[in-house]
């Protein structure tokens, strides 16, 4: 539990604090009904001892009535929670569509595509962007000037016009707007609302974008597709987030011959999350733990 919650950083949805105007499909069942879906994902994973590329597009996963309710799934009653198989077609497939991760990475008005980019990036393909300088301004928060709103892409793109913050967003935005058709509380939909109520302009959805090899995707389902493409980069990034829970420090270079050992081995099992496990525990970092590096 403890490792799903750091590597994953649901714990951000205990501190999530939507606006008001969310509140009345929001609340505390269902804040800690999005953590107790990861959570019993996660641990089916590790009871069944399954590939952890399941993690990514998984056919099932566990809901009770309220959560259910809330992603749009009919045929689930009761507040017990129950394993509940989804279609091939289904958005909910994997961590991208589970609420923790959803809300986790939005803001309390709005979704936010900067750190569900960056999300991807630094958890998924392991390839997190630097920090920002000090001096870059903040997402204007205004939806646009005069009597025209913006989209979250426009308003987007007219901070990544900014030399300063050209080259990081370049990599986290289009990412992160894959995701776009879930809303700030991971419910999905096909319109956004830009502007405020009085004069809010309805427009359909582009989930469009490229990763930074310029691979495209349209939707949620090719960005998920192209990320198992990537499956490669997800178990290294995976065995190094564990690497990290053994050890209790970050991963350095003279770590990664013990990544790549671990993840070559464990090939044999299709990647099932045991052999990462027993990887770790064989590796010559985890033995020699407490001693210093080279």
């Amino acid at each position: 539990d403890n490792f799903a919650r750091q590597w994953l950083h649901t714990r951000n949805v205990a501190g999530f604090q939507p606006s008001p105007e969310l509140l009345f499909h929001f609340d505390d069942n269902l804040r800690q009904a999005f953590e107790q879906e990861t959570e019993l994902f996660f641990q089916s994973i590790v009871r069944e001892n399954r590939s952890v590329l399941d993690l990514l597009d998984a056919d099932y996963t566990f809901l009770n009535e309220r959560l259910a309710r809330h992603y749009g799934i009919p045929g689930v009653y009761g507040e017990r929670f129950r394993r509940v198989s989804l279609p091939v077609d289904s958005m909910r497939r994997g961590l991208l569509g589970q609420g923790s991760i959803l809300t986790g990475t939005s803001r309390a008005n709005r979704t936010s595509p900067v750190i569900r980019g960056k999300w991807i990036l630094e958890n998924i393909l392991g390839t997190p962007p630097p920090e920002p300088p000090a001096d870059v301004p903040a997402l204007d928060e205004e939806q646009g000037n005069g009597s025209v709103p913006l989209t979250m892409r426009e308003r987007i793109a007219a901070h990544r016009a900014n030399p300063a913050c050209a080259s990081c967003h370049s990599m986290m935005d289009p990412l992160g707007l894959g995701l776009e058709n879930f809303d700030s509380t991971g419910r999905w939909r096909e319109v956004e609302a830009a502007g405020d109520a009085r004069a809010a302009l309805f427009a359909p959805i582009d989930s469009s974008g490229a990763f930074p090899d310029g691979t495209r995707f349209s939707n949620v389902p090719e960005l998920k597709q192209a990320l198992m493409a990537r499956s490669d980069r997800f178990i290294a990034t995976m065995t190094e987030k564990l690497l990290t829970y053994a050890l209790g420090r970050g991963i350095e270079y003279y770590d990664a011959p013990a990544v790549r050992i671990i993840t070559r081995e464990a090939a044999d099992s299709e990647y099932r999350l045991s052999a990462l496990v027993l990887g770790v525990a064989k590796s010559l970092p985890f033995q020699m733990r407490g001693r210093p590096g080279p």
